[in-house]
């Protein structure tokens, strides 16, 4: 009796101390991914605009792998979550900011920092937000731009500029000072963007959907810089089209329904 107490008590205490360690797999990848916003970082003050560019797109490939991973595994954490917004804050939101402002808006002084500031400071409050809302809000939907999704737009429209032979230029178009204050505004706004986590890579999908991400990755090795562009941009812009949309459908059903209660009203006065 007293042995299976003592071995009760040292499993117990075995549980604790597992408790106490963190799951090694997807924090080692957020890791990876903090890196490569360190990096980008440092290669932004260097000049090396490209390389930067790349290491936020890898950053955000890392940053899809790393909650997929966790649950996959089942090793998700509530350390592993806070570990996750703050690697985010860095290499999705500070990295892209001084990638912006070294690359393009410097030569607009004030106007120029503040909006790659603007950035920053949106892109945080849209993680905060995100965390608050977690549990609160539709899991299909994403309230507000995400910031990976934000900073894969200004890393791929750098690629693009290059790609294009006008990346050393010293003074840049206004367009990439209004799309960083776009940026910012569509991260803190309630516009509600597609969150893709219904795709589960894991369970039997239609075989088309199969073809179809084949065709997409054939699309893109064909012209990564363009096609890259071509994608952010068209997520980026699909989240005011559908919420337009869905407020233009919202008005006709809403007027619909006041018809036939108007018509039902008169039918028994009649």
């Amino acid at each position: 009796m007293l042995d299976n107490e003592i071995q009760l008590q040292d499993e117990h205490k075995n549980k604790k101390k597992f408790r106490k360690g963190v799951y090694i797999l997807p924090n080692l990848i957020t890791s990876a991914s903090l890196f490569g916003g360190f990096y980008a970082i440092i290669a932004s003050l260097d000049g090396n605009f490209e390389y930067a560019a790349i290491a936020i797109l890898i950053s955000g490939i890392l940053d899809g792998l790393d909650g997929r991973v966790a649950r996959l595994t089942g090793s998700s954490s509530k350390f592993g979550v806070e570990y996750d917004s703050l690697a985010d804050v860095i290499a999705f939101g500070l990295a892209p900011g001084v990638l912006i402002f070294t690359w393009a808006l410097r030569p607009f002084g004030r106007y120029g920092w503040l909006a790659a500031f603007l950035y920053v400071v949106c892109g945080a409050l849209r993680l905060a937000r995100f965390n608050v809302q977690i549990t609160t809000v539709e899991s299909k939907r994403f309230n507000g731009l995400p910031i990976p999704a934000a900073a894969a737009l200004v890393a791929s429209t750098v690629l693009i500029f290059f790609y294009i032979g006008r990346g050393d230029e010293m003074v840049k178009h206004i367009t990439v000072l209004v799309m960083v204050y776009a940026l910012a505004f569509l991260m803190i706004s309630n516009v509600h963007y597609y969150s893709f986590k219904e795709f589960n890579l894991s369970q039997r999908m239609p075989f088309r959907f199969l073809v179809g991400l084949i065709v997409l990755l054939i699309v893109v090795a064909a012209n990564p810089p363009l096609m890259l562009f071509l994608l952010t941009f068209g997520y980026a812009a699909s989240g005011p089209i559908t919420t337009l949309v869905d407020r233009r459908r919202n008005i006709t059903l809403k007027a619909a329904s006041k018809d036939k209660s108007k018509e039902s009203g008169a039918n028994r006065q009649g």
